[in-house]
Formats: structure tokens, sequence, C-alpha cells
């Protein structure tokens, strides 16, 4: 595992205080160091979910397809360049 990061992050106005309020006695969080881990954790789960649909809807895509649409394939290595032929077009 590697060794832990520190991160220095400066915010004032707005941001101060919207942070301010979330720390403490009265805020969701105990310190800022649990409140800005908290933040990573949820853009973590967000980037997820949005691969995770990216997923899906190709799948989806894949079962829509009329049988005569699939390809055999007859390797790993023949999977591999048309994956990587597929990346390489224009979108």
């Amino acid at each position: 595992m590697s060794k832990p990061m520190t991160l220095n992050v400066r915010v004032s106005g707005e941001l101060q205080e919207f942070v301010t309020t979330n720390i403490g006695a009265d805020g969701r969080y105990e310190n800022v160091s649990e409140y800005v881990r908290d933040l990573i954790r949820r853009d973590m789960d967000r980037a997820d979910h949005i691969a995770f649909e990216r997923l899906k809807a190709e799948l989806q895509a894949a079962f829509a397809a009329p049988d005569d649409a699939f390809v055999p394939l007859a390797d790993v290595e023949d999977v591999i360049r048309r994956g990587r032929e597929r990346l390489a077009r224009p979108r």
C-alpha cells in the first residue's frame, strides 16, 4: 500500500463558510480531513456509477442487436485487434 498523501487546500469566502458549517459540533464531520475524504469517496462512487451505466448501455445494445450482427472471433488476439480498431475509429 502506498504511503498517505498530505493535501494542502486553501479556501476562502463562500467556500470557507460552507466548509465551516459542515465541520464541528453543528456539522456532519468532526474535521476537514474527514469531510474531504468523504467528498473523494463520493466522487469515486460517482465515477464508478458512470462507468457502470456506460457498461450497462453497451450490454443492452449488444443484447438488442440481431443475431446476424454478431461476428465469430477466432481467438484472443482477434478480440484485442477488433477492440483496438474500434477505439481508433473517430466518434
